[in-house]
Parts: C-alpha cells; structure tokens; sequence
C-alpha cells in the first residue's frame, strides 16, 4: 500500500520567512510585495542592497529563504552564497539574475556551492502574462524548497550541506515496485528539474565515461542555462554531452540535453533516430516538458526506453513514466531523502510504476546493471 509523506501547512502563525536582497529598490519592492500576497503563508521579513548587508541580517537566525541577486555592490551574491550557509545550513538561497550568459554561469556555480535553486528576475517592464509566469515560479519555489527544509533540524556549521548518503536514506512514503522488464534498453531517458543540475552530474559520472546507448534529458532550465549545463556536464562527467539541435541524429554513448524553451522529440527514418526540436504549447507548465519527450521517445523505442526521473518540483514525467511502462520500458525514481523536492521522482514512485527507487549515488549503478 502507497502511504504519502505528511508535510506541514504554513499558516498565517507560522509563515516561511523570506529576506530579499538586490541592490534595485524597485525589484527588492516588487519580490516583497509578491511574496506578501500570499496571505500570510510566505512573508518577507527583511530586506537588503547587498550581500554584506544579508549577512548581517541572516545573523538574527530568523530566516527560511533568500531570494539573492548575483550582482550587487560591497558583496556580490556569489561571495554571500557561502557565507550565508555559514550561518545556517538549512537555509534555503534561491539564486535570482537576468538571463545572460555570465550570469547563467555564476548561477550553475551557485547552484554546485550550494544555492537550491535560481530564477530569471524580473524587470521593471515585465507584466501581463510575463508577470504571472515569474509569481508562479517564485512563490512555488519558495513554497516548496522553504517547507522542506525547514522540517529538518536547524544545523548549523562552515560548510555546505552536502547530499544525504544512501546508507542514511529512510523512506517516509511506502513504495510499490514493479517487476523489471527484461526489455533491453536502447535509449535512457532523464527527466529532472529543482536540484536537476547537481544530480545530472552524480548520475552520469557514475556511468564510468561510457554508455552502450544514447542519453536525452530534459531538465527545466530556460535558454542559456542549458547550453552551459551542457558544457558542464561535458567537463565532469567524461561523456560528451551537447545541448540538442534540430536533425541530429542519436548515437550510442553521447547525451543530448533538451534547449531552453523547446521541447525535444524524435523521429525515425531509414533505420536512424533524430532530434526534433518544437515550441509547441507548454506542458505541465514547462518547456521543454519530460512528457513530451518521453512520449516521444516510446514512439520510436518501444519497450526500449529505460526513463529515470530525478529531483524536481510538480510532476512533470509521470504520465510519460506510465507510457514507458505501457509500452514494455523500465521507470526509475530518485528517492527522497537524496532529493531536493521530491515532486517529480515522488510523483512517479507513487504511482507504482517504477522498478526502482534510489538514493541518487546508487542510480548511475542501477542504469549500468539493466543496460549492461
């Protein structure tokens, strides 16, 4: 029997508490006044024009999130990053910065020194449906990330928190597993999102360099961010990874990674799969969207699709697991404990698709041992 985790609700009493920090009075002004339209759930409870200054005020030991721009005068966010985390491990910085390739790599830095997270800032022209779009993913950010780590003991230390270790991971949902399928991989499928980054790069350096099939990800990022991530991934994993383009075609032990704001699908001819790249409406609100690929991707593979969804908010994957699974694939979660939101991988696991759940240093030995 499947039993979902207990979370605690915020409550006007008990709000997650969010200092805003950005050297524009106009933006720290519109990040405070979104959050305080939560009705009491998130409140912003201070603010500051720099990183120096956040430093300070994270010292009262009163703050759950922080919404951190990159560039400021006196300390910039990426200086503050560690220091921040110095006061309180558990605290959850949420890196915000324009959409430029510098800042794209500044945030990716943040993200691997310990930040949970980013977001495109908004600008003083943003509005309309733009608007909206940047609310959402703010308040679900904070909402979500602020919870979870504050249902974990304050520690307090120099460094970092690192992942959980496996041998520490203790499920809080019961899990059904399926039997695997003894269809033979010909193409591994990820899906990741929050927290996405970091567990791309443990995942596929436990690959050991080599992989019989050709890898495609999708993970939620917006344009910039993926072709770093790409060149990232390149760099630490020993496997050669690009960010997708329209008409390549897939081989064996090369990762394809999904561009910002377009979904990657497949096509076969004459024997040869290739990419197809679209910017079609927007699923479970993403682009590029983890069901779009993999119902794409069983089209062409069949039963040959082994699909691992990783950490991430919402539950973008889960219906594109199902087809997987429909069509004679294999599905593998991310546990919990190893996840920054269990959204996605929990999701999936719930539904009783999956043939594994895994702490995330245990999944790369896992997709070895079904693809041989």
């Amino acid at each position: 029997m499947s039993l979902s985790s207990s979370k605690p609700v915020e409550t006007a009493a008990n709000p997650l508490r969010v200092m805003v920090v950005d050297d524009s009075l106009v933006i720290r002004g519109l990040i405070a006044r979104t959050i305080n339209e939560t009705n009491g759930e998130i409140q912003c409870v201070a603010m500051a024009a720099n990183g120096q200054a956040a430093v300070e005020r994270a010292k009262k030991g009163d703050i759950d999130v922080v919404i951190l721009d990159i560039e400021m005068p006196v300390m910039d966010g990426i200086t503050a990053l560690p220091k921040l985390l110095a006061i309180d491990r558990n605290m959850v910085i949420i890196m915000a910065s324009t959409l430029t390739t510098r800042n794209a790599d500044i945030s990716l830095k943040a993200l691997a020194a310990g930040a949970k997270d980013y977001l495109p800032k908004p600008t003083t022209t943003t509005a309309g449906s733009g608007f909206e779009e940047f609310r959402a993913d703010l308040i679900g950010k904070v909402r979500e990330l602020g919870t979870r780590y504050r249902r974990r003991p304050a520690l307090r230390s120099g460094v970092a928190a690192p992942l959980p270790r496996a041998e520490a991971s203790k499920p809080a949902t019961a899990i059904q597993l399926r039997a695997k399928s003894p269809s033979r991989p010909r193409i591994l499928a990820i899906g990741a999102s929050t927290g996405g980054p970091n567990a791309l790069q443990v995942v596929l350096k436990d690959l050991g360099g080599k992989i019989s099939v050709p890898v495609v990800i999708t993970q939620h990022m917006p344009p910039t961010f993926t072709t770093l991530l790409a060149a990232n991934l390149s760099r630490e994993t020993g496997l050669q990874c690009a960010e997708a383009k329209n008409g390549d075609l897939l081989e064996p032990n090369k990762v394809y990674i999904a561009p910002g704001d377009f979904h990657m699908m497949f096509a076969n001819s004459g024997g040869q799969t290739s990419i197809r790249l679209d910017q079609g409406p927007k699923e479970n609100h993403c682009r590029p969207a983890v069901d779009v690929m993999l119902r794409s991707v069983v089209d062409v593979y069949k039963g040959g699709v082994l699909c691992v969804i990783l950490t991430g908010m919402g539950q973008d994957g889960w219906l594109g697991g199902e087809e997987v699974v429909k069509a004679g694939g294999n599905v593998i979660a991310q546990d919990e404990a190893t996840s920054v939101v269990w959204g996605m991988p929990g999701k999936t696991a719930r539904a009783g698709i999956c043939c594994a759940v895994k702490p995330l240093n245990a999944i790369g030995q896992e997709i070895r041992g079904m693809i041989g």
